[in-house]
């Protein structure tokens, strides 16, 4: 079962495309939309992530911070986002800590198609759960949900 709208985010840290960590402290103060998604460079999860390119300047003109998590290592990460031209980052959790922090962990191991927006205080906002995700118009879904299209 998904965190719920109202929890406290768990707090993490891990590295992105970029080389960066990144931590939900550290993003304190800004919206976040995190999406789970399964696997890199997969039909669903590239439609997916090309939504959230396609509509990241929307996402960046409201001061909304994307993030995309999976299982898979920077190295994949790396070139997923190269092949696609994906401009905002990844963030890699081969061990499946935050995977699991957020319960999101399905029954093969890899992320259910899971999408947390979290406010600036660090409280979940809105939750998109598996199976309601529609991966082409996920990204504008959201904006349109956050009034923000």
């Amino acid at each position: 079962m998904a965190l719920v709208v109202g929890e406290q985010a768990p707090d993490f840290s891990l590295k992105d495309t970029r080389g960066n960590s990144v931590s939900l402290s550290g993003l304190a103060g800004q919206k976040v939309v995190l999406y789970f998604y399964p696997k890199d460079d997969t039909p669903g999860c590239t439609k997916q992530a090309c939504s959230f390119r396609e509509a990241y300047q929307d996402y960046l003109d409201k001061g909304i911070v994307v993030y995309g998590v999976s299982k898979d290592d920077l190295d994949s990460h790396q070139e997923f986002t190269g092949k696609y031209n994906l401009p905002f980052p990844l963030l890699a959790d081969p061990a499946g800590e935050m995977i699991k922090a957020y319960d999101v962990e399905g029954n093969s191991g890899y992320a259910q198609r899971v999408t947390y927006v979290i406010d600036e205080a660090g409280t979940i906002e809105k939750v998109y759960g598996a199976g309601t995700v529609n991966t082409e118009t996920h990204a504008t879904d959201i904006l349109a949900d956050l009034g923000a299209r």
